[in-house]
């Protein structure tokens, strides 16, 4: 075995090692556009794990502040709350979407157009509490829009 073997299997050993952690496919990010003085909006996707995790966070450079929330009804009213985590069980779709589960993006820096993007970084969790990341981009949609 050459020298140059060893280097070849931990630079693919490397590469490969954050495939490994892309444990999460997220399908048909977008983000709603604002009025000016708006200062939250909210992050909406299809996220569908391969094993069993759980969404406990994000972050993203175009906020101040990032909440996992959701929508759900009390007595006659409609509320928002925040959530610790949302459940990701292995092999099933679960849509963070209006009126449901969401990202809140709160303080936000400036108004959001549609059309641009937004990056979004997801934070997991496991039944072990071993948490990994996931970075997505995220167009910006008008504000009538519902999800794609």
């Amino acid at each position: 075995m050459t020298m140059s073997q060893p280097i070849a299997t931990l630079i693919l050993s490397l590469a490969l090692s954050g495939v490994a952690h892309a444990q999460v496919a997220v399908d048909a990010p977008w983000v709603r556009a604002t009025v000016p003085q708006q200062t939250a909006t909210g992050a909406f996707m299809r996220l569908t794990a391969s094993r069993d995790l759980r969404l406990i966070g994000a972050r993203s450079d175009i906020a101040q502040n990032t909440e996992v929330h959701e929508m759900a009804m009390q007595g006659q009213m409609m509320r928002m709350r925040e959530v610790a985590a949302v459940p990701l069980p292995r092999g099933q779709a679960v849509a963070l979407a209006p009126g449901g589960y969401h990202v809140m993006l709160i303080g936000l820096k400036r108004p959001l157009s549609a059309g641009e993007q937004v990056t979004l970084t997801l934070i997991f969790e496991d039944a072990g509490g071993k948490r990994s990341e996931q970075t997505v981009q995220a167009p910006v949609r008008p504000l009538g829009a519902g999800a794609p």
